[in-house]
């Protein structure tokens, strides 16, 4: 990019002086034949005709620097243009590629800036219209309970006042999810690392799911090996991972099926795997899964679980994936680095 940047400098440099020194030269002429027409200075017939050839070349000169000059100007005009639209708002400019390579590569430039702002604004505006939905639920709940109660329609009973806990308690919840997400972009997701024994930590978050699966119906297992050694994690982010998946697999998973949380070693990280046996994630769905408010059929969450599970692994110097076929259960796998 400097070599580029130098060459066009030079170039612009030399149609510049080149340009000064044809004007010089076309002046000096110009005023030689002006003072020998009056007789002022000496000068044959053939000096005449070399001076008028000189200025005559000089002209050419003149007119293919004046061309060149057009031909940087006209595209440089249109980047002024469209960085002027692009400082009003408008990311949808674009300039024709023209002129000398380098502004080629400058209008190249632009346009993918543009590009990226359009593209930026325009998952910012999707951002903004899901978390107005997300939040319009929860509120509506309260403010219909609480006018309810309030003009007396409702007495101010336990039954009264659990919707409006519960509609809090996912304020809370989406808050909390946007929070980390907009840490995570801004890469100030803060993490306090220290070894962790996984199997404890498996065991441990199983145990907070025992009651719901249970109602559901379904069988959670857990399956790490003994050879696993610590990993060097955030315990309550891994957690908070795991849990996602664990809630997830068990609202998908019929009664009478299964979920499995494996874990294994390998190289020099730890590799969590979370099997489930239920329907199965739909086709169109699964490259989805971890963008912000992709949800399932039946999801009742904000669609925002996956997007953070995988911020936070990648923050761990992590990976995550997914496998799934309809009717044949989804596979969650991530990697955790092992404690020094």
């Amino acid at each position: 990019m400097g070599r580029r940047r130098g060459r066009f400098v030079w170039r612009i440099g030399c149609l510049l002086v080149g340009l000064i020194l044809f004007v010089s030269v076309v002046a000096t002429v110009g005023v030689w034949l002006a003072a020998s027409a009056l007789g002022l200075v000496g000068g044959g017939p053939g000096v005449r005709f070399a001076a008028v050839s000189l200025l005559v070349l000089a002209g050419v000169g003149i007119a293919f620097g004046m061309r060149r000059l057009r031909g940087l100007a006209t595209p440089m005009g249109d980047l002024v243009d469209a960085a002027h639209r692009i400082e009003a708002g408008d990311y949808s400019v674009r300039v024709a590629e023209r002129g000398p390579p380098e502004m080629r590569s400058l209008v190249r430039a632009l346009n993918a800036m543009s590009a990226r702002l359009e593209a930026t604004d325009a998952r910012r505006r999707s951002f903004l219209a899901e978390v107005t939905h997300e939040l319009r639920t929860p509120l509506a709940i309260i403010r219909g309970q609480a006018e309810g109660i309030t003009d007396g329609v409702y007495a101010a009973g336990p039954a009264q006042i659990a919707p409006i806990l519960d509609a809090t308690h996912a304020l809370e919840v989406l808050v909390e999810d946007l929070r980390t997400l907009s840490l995570s972009e801004t890469g100030s997701l803060t993490l306090t690392r220290e070894p962790v024994d996984l199997a404890v930590l498996v065991n441990e978050t199983l145990a907070s799911f025992h009651s719901a699966a249970e109602t559901a119906g379904v069988t959670l297992t857990e399956d790490v090996a003994a050879d696993v050694p610590p990993v060097e994690v955030d315990p309550a982010r891994i957690r908070g991972v795991l849990g996602n998946l664990l809630a997830n697999a068990i609202r998908y998973t019929p009664h009478g099926g299964s979920v499995t949380v494996l874990g294994r070693s390998s190289g020099g990280h730890v590799t969590v795997t979370v099997v489930d046996t239920g329907e199965g994630i739909p086709e169109e769905l699964l490259p989805r899964v971890f963008d912000r408010f992709v949800k399932g059929p039946r999801s009742t969450g904000s669609g925002l679980g996956l997007a953070i599970a995988r911020d936070v692994v990648v923050a761990h110097g992590g990976s995550i994936d997914v496998q799934s076929r309809t009717g044949a259960g989804t596979t969650v796998q991530f990697t955790l680095p092992i404690g020094r």
